[in-house]
């Protein structure tokens, strides 16, 4: 009994007997005489949306409704009385159930809006038997009992599709749908207002237009439908129920009630015509109404799937970019752009595993989305990155993240036998709207983030304060953009320096190495490669620049097979990013497949730090290069306490000596004795050592005289762009 009563709250079953005591009360003023048939009867369609909306339940509030009707409004005699309320109520029930059992979704689309039909229909029939019944066996009906049933179930009809749609919208707002267009979509308040007067304008033309003595008045009906049909397309669906309603009823009320100079039908044919044409007047719109909010619900799923992220159901990046710019253009209050970034979220991944590193970062952002401050707006804008939007600035945003930085250090969550927990760093910037640029706001924060991470993580560093380190960040993040337009734009240019021998080593031909260089668009200068290489490296650039050297170097070749045929050996550095790029080695077994420079003539240059960071990963890469003909150095050879220790793990062909030693060959015994050892241990290795940063004859005899295979240094030669080094004699 508890649960009936609170599915039936008084205040709502109050309402409800009330208005449908007052649609019965405007049906019955259609009855001019005791055998007559009411034109329509809306109840039915109040009924139908309650228990729809509301259970079965509420089969009791419309009994009672039903017999107050008939103490009330139409007295019938006591026998009639079962009928009367078993086939509302029978009617109201077979209709449910059929609707509920094709899962009808509030007529709000096409297929919903045919299955309310369709239970309609079978409400009407159902009704009108059982009731049509009782008025033959009581003697109440003048005419044959098949024109009356006819009569009584297009009447019934006729009140759902006039009511129900509307009731049901009204109780049951579509705005509870997560994929219900937004209210932007549809027309203002002052469109609606004016709609709202025509409307009514319409209606009252009607009324009074029936006064005068033409026969063609009932056209101004078609003035509410116009407006119905604009706010079916234009207003929200509920505009459109309620007032195809309320067109209904005015147009059918002065028709049964002989108002406006309106007759009301005298014989059968009349009143099924006028019946039909009346359900079809009321059902085109709701048609169309239907059509049109499918379209936009579809259209905002769309949308919705665009920006929203799928994995923690926050708005995305392209959310955050469009919130954003709309800020920055906009006009309203300073906000604060946080960029957070978790701490050393690698590890989660490496250790527990990825699906772990989702669970985490899903959990999280379940976590900053219940604790946003009002207005405030949060996005994952990447893997472990996310972004905030906060309406303040200053002191108070430092406040906000700083408990944001407190609740994720604070955060566990379980997975498997996982314990799963992180921190993170946060980097803010200042927007100021119609002042900030999106880029350079971006940007900042992102460089203020990186910052944080680089001093430790799970602190917060704010773009504009004087930091070195922000600052050096900063710079980085100019550079790395320079280098993608350099990329994209084909900026990168190639210059050659020899490698000469010291004895005679039987090579025929020209051996270099390729060095990299960027050309400023600006200035039309050549930039080294040591201002941009760094950020390169921070950004995780080294693998593209890596491809786009050899990509540049095979054309030039392929371009000058002359040329390419005096080559012995080439140089080409290899990046860490490339040496544990799993794909490279097919690219380049794709790359050399099209071009007709050999791979044998390719020496890779790789660092012992790159090789050291991933071993395994840097044998099975040049294990993989060899078998097509590439070979290897280890560049800056010497520099590293583990040289010695992995030789015989790295299959190389060449030692490149570290510069620093070569410098101070002349001046330092240590320098000298560790080229003698480099050269003896390569030698008994059967490799080949090449000595860099050579820069003068002294030099040249020295390492001749440690038994240094080759030298490389501006005292030999200095690098020149690959056109005019293959111009000159070799």
């Amino acid at each position: 009994m508890n649960e009936v009563w609170q599915s039936l709250q008084w205040r709502r079953v109050a309402v409800y007997i009330a208005l449908y005591l007052l649609l019965s009360y405007l049906a019955i003023a259609f009855i001019n005489t005791p055998d007559q048939v009411t034109l329509l009867w809306p109840a039915s369609g109040l009924a139908l949306a309650f228990v729809l909306r509301y259970g079965l339940v509420w089969c009791l509030p419309m009994a009672v409704s039903i017999v107050l009707v008939h103490i009330l409004i139409n007295p019938v005699p006591m026998a009639f009385l079962p009928f009367s309320v078993s086939s509302n109520i029978i009617g109201v029930l077979i209709a449910v159930l059929y609707v509920r059992s094709r899962e009808f979704d509030r007529m709000l689309s096409i297929k919903g809006g045919f299955t309310m039909i369709q239970g309609a229909l079978l409400m009407c029939l159902i009704s009108g038997l059982i009731g049509v019944a009782g008025l033959y066996l009581n003697g109440m009906m003048g005419s044959s009992f098949w024109l009356a049933l006819l009569k009584w179930s297009l009447g019934d009809l006729l009140g759902i599709i006039c009511i129900a749609p509307a009731t049901l919208l009204v109780i049951s707002p579509v705005s509870k749908d997560p994929d219900s267009p937004p209210a932007s979509g549809y027309d203002g308040p002052n469109r609606r207002l004016l709609w709202s007067f025509l409307l009514l304008l319409a209606l009252a033309l009607i009324f009074f237009g029936g006064y005068s003595t033409s026969p063609y008045v009932l056209s101004l009906a078609m003035l509410p439908i116009a407006l119905v049909v604009w706010s079916a397309i234009r207003l929200p669906p509920v505009w459109t129920t309620v007032g195809n309603a309320l067109s209904v009823l005015a147009v059918t009320g002065m028709i049964g009630l002989g108002l406006g100079g309106f007759k009301p039908p005298s014989d059968f044919s009349d009143t099924v015509f006028l019946l039909v044409f009346l359900c079809l007047m009321a059902i085109f719109p709701l048609i169309l109404m239907a059509s049109n909010h499918e379209s936009r619900k579809s259209a905002q799923k769309l949308f919705r799937r665009a920006t929203t992220d799928a994995e923690t159901g926050l708005p995305n990046r392209t959310a955050f970019e469009d919130a954003a710019r709309s800020a920055i253009d906009g006009i309203g209050p300073v906000r604060t752009l946080a960029y957070l970034d978790f701490d050393h979220f690698k590890v989660v991944n490496d250790t527990a595993s990825h699906e772990a590193g989702d669970a985490l970062i899903k959990g999280v952002a379940s976590m900053l989305a219940a604790g946003l401050y009002p207005d405030d707006r949060v996005f994952r804008i990447g893997g472990d990155e996310f972004a905030m939007l906060m309406m303040c600035e200053g002191r108070e945003a430092d406040l906000r993240a700083q408990r944001v930085l407190r609740a994720i250090e604070t955060f566990r969550t379980g997975w498997k036998h996982h314990i799963l927990s992180t921190t993170a760093s946060i980097g803010l910037a200042t927007l100021r709207p119609g002042k900030s640029e999106f880029a350079q706001l971006l940007s900042q924060a992102d460089a203020a983030c990186f910052t944080a991470k680089e001093q430790g993580g799970n602190r917060i560093c704010v773009a504009g304060q004087d930091s070195p380190a922000l600052q050096m960040q900063t710079d980085a993040m100019e550079w790395a953009v320079r280098i993608r337009q350099a990329l994209a734009q084909n900026h990168f240019e190639l210059e050659c320096q020899d490698i000469l021998p010291l004895t005679a080593n039987g090579d025929t031909g020209r051996c270099f190495e390729v060095l990299l260089r960027m050309r400023d668009p600006a200035s039309g200068r050549l930039l080294p490669p040591g201002l941009f290489i760094p950020a390169a490296e921070r950004f995780h650039l080294g693998t593209r620049i890596d491809r786009h050297v050899i990509d540049l170097l095979l054309t030039w070749m392929d371009a000058h097979p002359e040329h390419a045929e005096s080559v012995a050996a080439c140089s080409i550095n290899l990046s860490a990013a490339s040496m544990e790029d799993e794909s490279f080695a097919l690219f380049m077994r794709n790359r050399l497949n099209k071009s007709r420079f050999p791979a044998y003539k390719i020496i890779f240059e790789i660092t012992e730090t790159s090789a050291m960071l991933d071993l395994s990963r840097a044998q099975a890469l040049i294990a993989d290069l060899r078998r097509i003909g590439c070979r290897f150095a280890l560049d800056d050879f010497g520099t590293g306490f583990c040289s010695f220790k992995y030789l015989q793990d790295l299959e190389v062909d060449m030692f490149k000596i570290d510069g620093g030693f070569v410098r101070d060959l002349e001046t330092s015994d240590l320098s000298k004795a560790v080229i003698h050892s480099i050269t003896y241990i390569a030698h008994v290795l059967n490799k080949t050592t090449v000595a860099e940063h050579c820069e003068s004859e002294a030099m040249i005899t020295q390492l001749r005289e440690l038994g240094v295979d080759k030298v490389q240094g501006y005292g030999i030669h200095k690098p020149q762009p690959i056109d005019d080094y293959f111009a000159r004699t070799a």
